[in-house]
């Protein structure tokens, strides 16, 4: 659980949520029109029809509140992968590694302002957690679920894990950077890297699908 909380204070009724949600909404917009260095309080206040002083009622700056966008991201990357490994058959951990780059990949391409912030590296490391960097958050989310999902133990995976986290983060970056929707050459070369070290630290399975 993250020990950093960008809200001043949790909106209590249903007004102010939406108001809230409005404002994330309004910098999401903003920042893939713009960037995050030419956003600021003022223009997501606008954007998102409030007064900036009522921004200032739930958020300190600028910075938590595109921490409170990354952190909702974060939320809707594992929701989403924790629906596609309750929905898919997936016989092999390799299955699970897939699925997970296609939710990154989809996001990129269809979540607002993803593109420009992915989990938050360009705007502070720790974003969203002050006492881990953001990959670390990442990699220990997938490293408990693969180890729910195929009942290996969680201290088995955690490093190769990170590890396979750091690396891809790495090739799809480049990916992106040479295609907008994602290289897909470079997209898949991805998904062959990770799986062949994996596969090298990740405990036996027997592949059980059909040939």
């Amino acid at each position: 659980m993250t020990s950093t909380t960008p809200l001043r204070r949790q909106p209590v009724q249903q007004r102010s949520a939406k108001r809230v949600e409005r404002m994330l909404e309004a910098c999401a917009q903003l920042i893939e029109e713009v960037g995050y260095d030419g956003v600021t309080t003022t223009l997501i206040a606008e954007r998102a029809g409030v007064a900036v002083g009522s921004l200032y009622q739930f958020f300190p700056d600028k910075r938590a509140v595109v921490q409170a966008l990354t952190l909702r991201n974060l939320e809707k990357f594992i929701q989403t992968v924790d629906g596609r490994f309750g929905s898919t058959t997936l016989e092999h951990w390799w299955d699970a590694v897939d699925s997970i780059f296609d939710v990154y990949v989809q996001m990129h391409r269809e979540v607002p302002a993803f593109s420009r912030l992915h989990f938050g590296d360009v705007v502070d490391m720790r974003l969203l957690d002050d006492r881990r960097d953001n990959n670390t958050v990442i990699s220990d989310r997938i490293s408990e679920m693969i180890s729910t999902k195929f009942d290996i133990p969680l201290d088995e995976i955690q490093l190769p894990i990170s590890i396979a986290v750091e690396a891809a983060d790495g090739v799809l970056n480049l990916a992106f950077r040479r295609d907008a929707a994602g290289d897909p050459r470079i997209l898949d070369e991805a998904k062959v890297l990770v799986r062949g070290y994996l596969s090298t630290r990740m405990p036996d399975q027997p592949d059980t699908r059909p040939a």
